[in-house]
């Protein structure tokens, strides 16, 4: 290792630099270069150098042996963990890293593979709190697909002090590092291509590696056969040393790979072999499949351990070099390797392993091998690895066992680990050989899925319309398909079908022993009922969350829990729903459902924005722009972008407010789902009427006032539109077609008992009635609203009702009342950081000669006081009116005099009356 970093200093002070930036933040540094070039070298001495700078490394090496077992890398990076810090991830994490150390066997409720992901992503957060973290691993390209995956996941989330150190091949097919690690900052991870040596370098190499120097014309030939290759030169110089003359020296490094191993004699070569194909060789393994003692495979393997080819560090095997390793296993006999992989098969122990070797060991199906795939696939499924579960299913179907019932377990497992394409090519398979019957209504229920989480509604539909109809033989599978075609209908706009739907899914549940199930189907109910304009049953929305399995991978549209949040917030109980939430996200934080947080970051994002938290709000929505954009996907993009828009716009920053809208509007459309972009048209038109610009508010919301009559009921997910468009509508003098929106909204309010639409539809008829002339019933109306409000914790919506109510006191000539009314807005607005709002409140202050805030120098708080206080109202009237003890408007108002100059309440009102400050 130290010759390796004098023969390349600037390529190792490479590495030293990424372990200074490691220490600060998370950085990467990809090794990468062809086989044998000196890449595991300089990996080492970047391992070393880590530790002597005080780094808690984790290691692993990849290995390219065909039994490789799921989460192999994994395990080893987990394996050099103190077990306290292990001990201290929640209990649905703890399980996950046990199920990976193969800790715990596959009993009970499935790992997915993002709880291993959220639990690899814990550990490395806590150990980077105390310690610099490096990540060591050689031979990428030789990853488990599973370990693979649980690293890109995590290398996207790390935010401490981490270093990823990996070796790569360049010349290995498939994708490469740059491909699928990724840090939350692109930059941070950087590439060391490593080339050949000089003829100096490789000088020093041989001369320190075989202690020997040989002549300038010997080594002028090492390196034009070598190419520079530090690994080839050595065994060129090797086969030298050995008696070979230079000028009959093998020309490849597999000739030279098979030279050196073929001088052992048979009985070591079949031990070498029996390294080659396991997955973690070790001595006592050796000797079980070859059925010699211990202390004779240790003589053995000594002169292959004196030559380089091996090296046994306790009671472990391992090649001195991977391509040694591979030179064995594919210089053997077919026939060499299949008997090899049967004696492993009849030693192994873990159901994995065991299917992996004789699947090797078979050419073609047998029923006990085929069995034992798809009992080892069930394993790796349980473990979490989808993607190892789908290629054990895959290993059957290639030895024959092609039946339509595994090429959909192995697509459910592909669509679980991401893979979309393969899934579908296998559905498109089964499709296309089963006409009719369950198998074809399972499959065509695993492709509306992917379909749903494209948001392809109308598609999803018609393929789960199918799969209703061929359904008959299994009711799990009826109510399942009937539970996602309500599911479906409801977001493509078929509400009738959908309640349908989902009543039936509901009753055929009830004769299915499946307690999640039932939630699922109870949950749906309750959505599309309250989709439907109808309110929900909460007495069954409470059972169907007590019933919900906290294991489920089910989507989480489809949980209870979730659902009965999101129903709570349009019922207008904002806490309650906020605090359901809250646990939901929990969950799904230590689940690591990333997907599933921007889900419920949307509507988490919305319950904070109608509470008035709008920099909690803030902090969500970009959070939720770069979860998106981490994860791909056009439809999550348009998820983030959406919640920036309504934030944005709530705030006043017309520029970003109205980039996030028209951006996601633009992309919901490009990726065929243009109704996924509601809120972002919402948030749009919301911002143009915020602005006055009240033909361009009806122009953004046109599409949604165009399916107003379609849509049945008018909860606030599906109607929070209706107020801005009420009045645009109203301002324009459209007020016939306002009216309809009124009347639906005040009529749904009444028949729910529906704070929101109860208190907005009676502003809308509010300025409605004030269009016609009628001010006093539109103050009546206005106040009506106010009372509402009182039942509703939405200050902005209060604010704006207040707003409207004081623009009427005023037409009524009610100055002190609606200076009054109108700074009780002004001050919400203000306090919120609702700066458009806040421009009109105090625009209409001035028209009615009262005085701003930033006039007088006040507090929003105390000008709210000192409003009310000059209006003639008492100390015990302004503290009912404020929510705020008596107390508390004394200590305003001495501020207040303290700041205006002042003594009294007559001179307050003098002063607050006449718009004028303080004299002198």
């Amino acid at each position: 290792m130290a010759s390796g970093v004098i023969e390349r200093p600037a390529e190792f002070r490479a590495v030293a630099e990424f372990l200074l930036s490691a220490a600060r933040q998370p950085s990467g540094l990809v090794i990468e270069g062809e086989a044998g070039i000196g890449k595991t070298t300089l990996w080492l001495a970047g391992v070393a150098e880590a530790h002597e700078r005080g780094f808690e490394v984790l290691s692993a090496r990849a290995g390219q042996a065909e039994t490789v077992l799921t989460y192999a890398a994994l395990a080893d990076l987990l394996g050099g963990v103190d077990a306290l810090a292990l001990a201290e991830l929640p209990d649905v994490q703890r399980i996950a890293v046990d199920r990976v150390l193969l800790r715990t066997s596959v009993d009970g409720p499935s790992t997915d593979q993002s709880v291993v992901a959220a639990a690899f992503t814990s550990v490395i957060g806590r150990l980077s709190e105390n310690a610099p973290v490096l990540l060591a691993i050689d031979d990428a390209q030789w990853l488990d697909p599973s370990s693979q995956a649980v690293l890109t996941a995590a290398a996207r989330r790390l935010t401490g002090r981490v270093g990823l150190l990996l070796t790569e091949r360049t010349e290995h097919e498939g994708a490469d590092a740059a491909d699928w690690l990724q840090l939350a900052a692109p930059d941070r991870i950087g590439r060391l291509r490593i080339g050949p040596l000089s003829l100096g370098g490789l000088h020093a190499l041989v001369s320190s590696r075989l202690d020997r120097s040989f002549p300038r014309p010997t080594m002028v030939r090492i390196a034009e056969i070598s190419a520079g290759n530090p690994f080839y030169a050595l065994e060129l110089a090797r086969a030298i040393d050995s008696g070979s003359s230079d000028s009959v020296l093998p020309v490849t490094l597999a000739e030279l790979m098979r030279m050196r191993i073929g001088r052992l004699d048979n009985e070591i070569q079949h031990l070498l072999l029996a390294a080659a194909c396991a997955s973690s060789p070790t001595i006592e393994l050796l000797a079980q499949v070859s059925g010699i003692p211990v202390e004779r495979v240790n003589e053995l393997l000594a002169e292959p351990g004196a030559k380089g080819v091996v090296a046994v560090d306790g009671d472990v095997v391992r090649f001195s070099h991977p391509l040694l390793a591979r030179s064995v296993y594919t210089d053997a006999t077919r026939r060499e390797r299949r008997a090899m992989h049967r004696l492993l098969s009849e030693t192994a122990t873990l159901p994995e392993l065991r299917a992996r070797h004789m699947a090797l060991a078979a050419s073609s199906a047998d029923p006990r091998t085929l069995t034992a795939l798809d009992q080892a696939a069930v394993a790796a499924s349980r473990r979490g690895a989808p993607a190892a579960a789908a290629e054990l299913v895959e290993l059957a179907i290639g030895l024959g066992g092609q039946t339509p019932e595994r090429r959909i377990r192995a697509a459910d497992h592909h669509i679980h680990a991401g893979d979309l394409p393969h899934a579908e090519a296998l559905l498109n398979d089964v499709l296309a050989a089963v006409p009719r019957g369950l198998e074809r209504a399972k499959a065509l229920n695993l492709l509306a899925g992917t379909q749903i989480h494209l948001s392809s509604f109308a598609s999803a539909v018609t393929m789960l319309e199918e799969a209703l109809a061929n359904s008959s033989e299994s009711l799990e599978v009826r109510v399942r398909t009937m539970l996602l075609l309500s599911f479906a209908q409801l977001n493509a706009g078929e509400f009738i079908h959908a309640m349908q739907h989902s009543e039936r899914a509901v009753i055929l549940a009830e004769d299915i022993d499946d307690p999640d199930l039932t939630s699922q189907v109870l949950s749906m109910r309750a959505l599309v009922t309250s989709m439907c304009g109808n309110g929900f049953d909460e007495f069954a929305l409470r059972r169907a969350v007590a019933l919900e399995d906290p294991a489920s991978d089910a989507p989480i549209t489809l949980r209870a829990s979730a659902t009965y949040a999101v129903l709570l917030s349009w019922a207008g109980r904002l806490h309650e729903a906020a605090e359901q939430m809250s646990a939901v996200r929990r969950r799904c934080t230590d689940r690591g459902a990333e997907s599933d947080l921007v889900f419920v970051a949307y509507f988490t994002t919305l319950i904070d924005v109608w509470l008035g938290r709008y920099a909690d709000a803030a902090a969500l929505a970009d959070e939720t722009v770069e979860r998106a954009q981490q994860l791909g996907g056009d439809h999550l993009q348009v998820v983030g972008l959406t919640v920036q828009a309504v934030v944005n716009a709530y705030t006043g920053r017309e520029a970003e407010a109205r980039s996030a809208a028209v951006a996601a509007i633009d992309l919901a459309r490009r990726c065929g789902s243009p109704r996924l972009a509601d809120w972002s048209s919402i948030s749009l038109g919301f911002l143009e009427l915020s602005l006055g610009n009240h033909t361009e508010a009806i122009a953004a919301l046109e599409p949604l006032i165009a399916r107003f009559e379609a849509v049945p009921g008018t909860e606030i997910a599906t109607s929070g539109y209706v107020p801005d468009a009420v009045e645009a509508l109203v301002s324009l003098g459209r007020h016939t077609d306002a009216e309809p929106m009124i009347d639906e909204i005040e009529a749904n309010g009444r028949w729910l008992d529906r704070p929101w639409m109860l208190a907005v539809g009676a502003r809308c008829r509010s300025m409605w009635l004030a269009a016609q002339g009628d001010v006093g019933g539109a103050v009546a109306m206005a106040q009506t609203a106010m009372a509402y409000h009182d039942r509703l914790p939405m200050p902005f919506e209060r604010a704006r009702t207040l707003l409207l109510l004081g623009q009427l006191q005023r037409r009524q000539r009610k100055k002190e009342l609606a200076r009054a009314t109108l700074s009780e807005a002004l001050t919400i607005f203000e306090e919120l950081g609702a700066r458009l709002w806040a421009d009109r409140a105090r625009t209409e202050l001035d028209r009615s000669g009262g005085t701003s805030t930033r006039m007088l120098g006040l507090t929003p708080s105390e000008q709210r006081v000192a409003e009310l206080a000059a209006s003639g109202m008492t100390t015990r009237d302004v503290a009912a009116a404020l929510f705020i003890s008596p107390k508390t408007v004394e200590s305003n108002l001495a501020r207040v005099y303290r700041k205006l100059g002042i003594r009294s309440r007559a001179e307050l009102g003098r002063v607050m009356g006449s718009g004028d400050g303080p004299a002198g």
